[in-house]
């Protein structure tokens, strides 16, 4: 009883202390020296007082431009902004809908319009949470021969990562030649990363290169871009994970720490929070934000090659191992997938509880949380005719099934066994059921994800030449873009020469 008592009178006592410190002069911001020039007549003024004011000026001035922006304020101005830009939407709705209609009250339109900024909202948010999906896929009207993909952005040397802005309007490419570039969508117009001096890497914390090279390589595997489109990460065979201010492209912070190349990088949604995978093993979690490590995972046995997230604290990581891991970042746990008979390459979230993979043995795979193995895979998803040696496609964009697992489709006359066919890239449209995949067969697949039937249904096969090395889509579904090269991502085991090293954008109609 008596600790009780003396626990309370401390609080209690700790509360005086503050209310006498306030009043305490001593403890007074203002010195006596300033209180004293402040009483002085206005006539009167001393070399030292002027000095001292001039002080206190310059050091308000400093304070002032030295505060910065909270978290909670930053989050309120981005909801603001976003608030803004879906009225702006809904205004614009409206006008379309009620040109005709001039004579009704302002303040029932205003009203309208906030129900249905309020409709769009909470669509956005059921979205992106993966409570609701968009029905895109039975909407993709076939490509005409006219829309095929068509070189946006030219490279040097192939392509090894594509990714696009959350507002679908610019686009960010790598190539093994170290450059990145920074296009419109729209136009195609591009700008280049400029990389900085060693001395101004070192000063942005890269550390110095290890084993037998004696400079950090350029070569770039890995990009992602954050959902406010201000930070961009890149990652390479330099073991460092790069971030780039994409309003000015220049460099800002370089993250060591993995010991082997960084394969791959993901923002999570609505975060500055990014996930890096290495050869290394290891998942490490970065602040872009804060430019701050958080913590390493451990638990693959060998390369990472593809990692994915969405707006959960969760990641998706495949690698040569032949598990996916599905980890469980608040909770510290991890769900471990094996896969049947092959190695996975690429992985991508349809939603929270569902993913899409691509083997090296020209497999799509469908998986589901409650599942430790594939609920529906597709065979020879990217197969090779066997009299094709050009890998040219001659068919007019027409598809042929491959062999479903679930249904046999007679793939006598293809073959999968070639690198040319081994899946490198799959991608999923945002909260929808629309896919893609994409090798080194000559064409990029698109299909429909049917989850309560467990199914993936084939769409249409799209040609383009070369390696396809990274898929994007835009949020929109209207298009999508891919990262094409002479030779794959990772390495040099084929090589086609027709194709052209550069980004490729298709069209997507929607009915």
């Amino acid at each position: 009883m008596k600790y009780k008592n003396t626990k309370s009178n401390g609080f209690s006592q700790k509360g005086k202390n503050k209310s006498s410190i306030n009043q305490d002069p001593f403890f007074d911001n203002e010195s006596k020296k300033r209180r004293k020039i402040d009483y002085e007549e206005d006539n009167i003024e001393s070399e030292d007082s002027e000095g001292y004011e001039n002080e206190v000026v310059r050091g308000d001035s400093d304070a002032s431009s030295g505060e910065e922006e909270t978290a909670d304020e930053k989050r309120k101005r981005f909801a603001m902004n976003k608030l803004e830009e879906i009225r702006e939407l809904a205004r614009k709705h409206k006008e379309e809908e009620e040109d005709d209609d001039d004579e009704r009250d302002d303040r029932e339109k205003e009203g309208e319009r906030d129900s249905l900024v309020a409709k769009m909202l909470q669509q956005e948010q059921l979205e992106d949470s993966g409570r609701l999906r968009r029905v895109i896929a039975s909407r993709v009207q076939k490509p005409e021969t006219v829309d095929e993909f068509r070189v946006l952005v030219k490279h040097r040397q192939p392509v090894t990562a594509v990714a696009l802005s959350d507002d679908d309007l610019k686009g960010f490419s790598a190539s093994k030649d170290g450059s990145i570039l920074h296009w419109d969508v729209n136009s195609g117009k591009g700008e280049k990363y400029l990389w900085p001096s060693h001395e101004v890497l070192k000063s942005h914390g890269a550390k110095d290169p290890q084993g037998r090279a004696t400079k950090h390589s350029k070569h770039v595997l890995a990009l992602a871009v954050s959902s406010d489109g201000r930070y961009l990460a890149s990652g390479g065979l330099d073991r460092h994970i790069h971030l780039w201010d994409t309003r000015t492209r220049e460099h800002i912070q370089a993250f060591p720490g993995h010991r082997g190349p960084v394969s791959c990088l993901t923002f999570r949604q609505g975060t500055s929070e990014l996930f890096s995978g290495s050869f290394d093993r290891t998942v490490k979690i970065w602040n872009a934000e804060d430019r701050a490590y958080i913590n390493t995972l451990f638990g693959h046995q060998s390369e990472i090659l593809t990692i994915d997230s969405l707006r959960k604290e969760r990641v998706l990581t495949v690698g040569r191992d032949r598990n996916m891991q599905l980890w469980k970042v608040p909770e510290e746990s991890r769900l471990v997938f094996r896969a049947p008979a092959s190695s996975l390459e690429c992985c991508s979230f349809i939603s929270n509880d569902e993913f899409l993979t691509g083997t090296d043995d020209g497999s799509i795979e469908l998986w589901t949380v409650l599942r430790k193995k594939p609920v529906y895979i597709v065979k020879n998803a990217h197969a090779l005719p066997a009299s094709h040696n050009n890998f040219e496609q001659k068919d007019n964009g027409k598809i042929t099934n491959g062999h479903l697992e679930n249904r046999d489709h007679n793939p006598g006359s293809y073959h999968s066994s070639s690198a040319y066919s081994w899946v490198s890239s799959v991608s999923v449209c945002r909260g929808s059921d629309l896919a893609a995949s994409g090798a080194g067969n000559g064409s990029v697949r698109l299909w429909g994800i049917e989850s309560e039937a467990k199914n993936i249904r084939p769409l249409f096969d799209i040609p383009l030449v070369g390696f396809v090395n990274s898929l994007a889509f835009a949020k929109s579904g209207q298009f999508l873009v891919a990262g094409i090269g002479q030779e794959p991502r990772l390495g040099r085991w084929g090589r086609l020469p027709a194709a052209r090293n550069g980004v490729a954008i298709q069209p997507l109609s929607l009915s």
